[in-house]
């Protein structure tokens, strides 16, 4: 099968055999991508299924070349969604449980790459930023739309940014004569308002924050996880790749404790439900080989849990 020119996987080998795969079971990829991680799963399933998800259109275009590959067609079933409604689409297919969960939390380097999606501030463009482009708000929508202290919020909450309340009056202050109306003018306002001579650091947060809020991904992100436990088979295996400490945090938190507060909560008899082991103590990151073949690669980490 012709690998699809999309998207380079983050840690495939390591990720892969995280699920621990059994030939003839049921495995979930919820953010199928270019397939990358999809199509490994499929070489190690002989009766199994795999039930992958996605919500951007050019995904379901790779997921029909699998779909009429006949080596791999009896074995998959694609939904365009949003992981965030797993449990609904499970259901839909016939399945309650299943043995296996692959997240892989990135943007593909086919949406960084393509300018008209407004991922990336060195193409131009317009502020879209959307994973489902049938979505009705995009990034453009919140820059000329949200309130200041709107603003502030997301970017001190989902970029980190410690000039939040600068930015964001001067984006308002823009607004007042024109709008926003693509990323030249955006990229103008950033650098006139932050001084700094690492332009780049501060654009990617700006960036990072702009994209968390269109896609509400940590709130997907949450919804998902607290889902997980209840679809996993005994002995199923959870397998998360995240691109920063934003998304981490969660999942670490909820790995270990069950809860994103990241810290022991008994009842009142002192017990502590949990619904995982953690496989990997430590986050799985790449190797230098890695990264030097895949700069998007840097900042992954995985983490790997057992359903108890």
């Amino acid at each position: 099968m012709k690998e699809i020119g999309y998207h380079i996987p983050v840690l495939l080998k390591q990720s892969v055999e995280g699920l621990n795969i059994n030939p003839e079971g049921i495995y979930v990829d919820v953010t199928f991508g270019g397939g990358g991680h999809s199509k490994e799963i499929l070489k190690k399933l002989t009766t199994g299924k795999l039930i992958a998800f996605d919500q951007d259109e050019d995904a379901k275009k790779n997921a029909e070349k699998i779909i009429s590959n006949n080596d791999y067609k009896d074995k998959f079933i694609f939904f365009q969604g949003n992981f965030k409604h797993i449990s609904n689409f499970l259901r839909y297919a016939g399945y309650s449980k299943v043995d296996g969960i692959l997240a892989d939390l990135g943007v593909s380097s086919h949406q960084f790459d393509v300018a008209e999606r407004g991922f990336a501030f060195r193409l131009g463009g317009i502020p879209d930023m959307r994973m489902n482009k049938n979505a009705k708000q995009s990034s453009l929508d919140i820059l000329n739309n949200y309130s200041e202290d709107d603003l502030v919020k997301m970017f001190r909450n989902f970029g980190e940014l410690k000039s939040a309340n600068k930015l964001s009056s001067a984006i308002v202050s823009f607004r007042e004569e024109t709008q926003i109306k693509d990323l030249e003018q955006l990229n103008l306002i950033i650098n006139q308002t932050i001084k700094t001579n690492k332009d780049y650091k501060i654009l990617a947060k700006v960036y990072q924050a702009l994209r968390i809020e269109t896609n509400k991904e940590l709130e997907v992100l949450e919804k998902f996880l607290i889902q997980s436990p209840k679809l996993l088979k005994k002995g199923g295996r959870l397998v998360v790749i995240s691109y920063h400490s934003l998304e981490d945090r969660p999942v670490k938190s909820f790995i270990k404790f069950n809860n994103f507060e990241n810290k022991s909560i008994t009842d009142v008899f002192g017990r502590q439900k949990l619904e995982f082991k953690e496989i990997t103590k430590k986050p799985i990151v790449p190797n230098e080989e890695e990264i030097e073949r895949n700069n998007r690669a840097r900042s992954a980490k995985l983490r790997i849990a057992e359903k108890i």
